[in-house]
């Protein structure tokens, strides 16, 4: 099996030295970019595995960038995880609104970079469509698409269920409606944003035994999070 790849966007090359030397070590495969222009070349040549992000960039923006990647059907599903020094809760929640899959603060250590990448990379893996994911009481598998929540079976909707697999391979990220659209609908699809609010009453609903309707949490004004924490 080769190396993930990860493209390393960073403008500051001390950072970006140390970021690729250390995951050079760690047995990954490096791409550069110091501005959001090379990032895009890089990608032109060669979609990586995982993308890092800082957020100020010299040209754009983080926020931008990943919004831009998370728009386009060609890098829409190469997870991103934001490397940067800002830090407030407002801050994270503007990262992980963008689409990024995973926010890390600096400073930060080697190995909870490395241990934070294998573990979007494990999120971001697809499966066999046989898997069995369960979160709390709730027990999905996603090849016979057999639901199971509070011990009893449930019946979903083919909507329904592809929203519960979207949420349950993406958990503990905020979701906007658009978002939503875009990776369970289709983006050639036309669907007014306020049917995703039917659809997550509907699944709700349909979860209720055992509180697992209580998984799917409203993020006022942003979207929704899946967490059976």
């Amino acid at each position: 099996m080769s190396a993930p790849n990860i493209l390393v966007v960073e403008d500051e090359k001390p950072i970006r030295d140390m970021v690729t030397f250390g995951l050079r070590r760690g047995g990954f495969a490096v791409m550069e970019a110091a501005n959001c222009r090379e990032a895009f070349d890089q990608l032109a040549e060669t979609v990586p595995d995982l993308i890092l992000v800082d957020w100020m960039l010299p040209d754009s923006s983080g926020l931008e960038l990943t919004r831009s990647l998370k728009r386009n059907a060609d890098y829409q599903d190469v997870p991103v995880i934001m490397l940067t020094a800002r830090a407030t809760e407002d801050d994270k929640v503007a990262g992980l609104h963008s689409g990024a899959d995973d926010y890390i603060t600096k400073p930060f250590s080697q190995r909870e970079l490395q241990a934070r990448i294998t573990a979007v990379l494990r999120r971001a893996a697809p499966g066999d469509g046989s898997e069995v994911i369960e979160a709390g009481e709730l027990k999905v598998d996603l090849g016979s698409h057999c639901v199971m929540a509070g011990g009893e079976e449930v019946s979903l909707g083919p909507t329904e269920f592809k929203l519960l697999r979207f949420f349950l391979t993406h958990p503990e990220r905020v979701h906007s409606r658009t978002q939503l659209l875009d990776r369970v609908w289709g983006r050639n699809v036309y669907v007014e944003e306020r049917t995703i609010d039917v659809h997550i009453r509907r699944l709700r609903k349909a979860l209720a035994n055992g509180g697992c309707d209580a998984y799917i949490k409203t993020v006022r004004g942003a979207g929704y999070r899946f967490s059976a924490s």
